[in-house]
């Protein structure tokens, strides 16, 4: 990072961010459930992008796509969600990370020092 750049971006300074967008306006937050089936639509999205970069071929005049983009909609819907239910992403992913690395911890065969 140079002393130029931005410094990292938590998920709580992302939360906050859309919450200052979103409460811009008098509708708010959508509904949980048309939240999940935006939810469910940008995971098609990342599905169709990831399908054209491993094989299957666009339609004709249909872009590939940006894998990039498309995930940061995911997280974008994400943080829509818990902050419409008073929820912390930053929160939920440190319990989730806490579990997976006991639970998992002999799960997977480690890399040998210098793979």
């Amino acid at each position: 990072m140079t002393p130029d750049s931005p410094s990292p971006l938590t998920l709580n300074a992302a939360s906050e961010r859309v919450h200052a967008y979103v409460s811009q306006f008098r509708e708010g937050y959508f509904s949980p459930l048309l939240l999940l089936a935006r939810l469910s639509e940008e995971v098609g999205e990342v599905a169709r992008v990831l399908a054209h970069e491993n094989g299957k071929t666009p339609k004709p005049g249909e872009d590939v796509g940006d894998l990039e983009l498309e995930l940061a909609d995911l997280l974008f819907v994400m943080l829509c969600l818990t902050n419409s239910r008073g929820l912390s992403l930053e929160r939920g992913f440190e319990r989730m990370m806490a579990k997976v690395e006991v639970r998992d911890a002999e799960r997977w065969t480690r890399k040998e020092a210098g793979e």
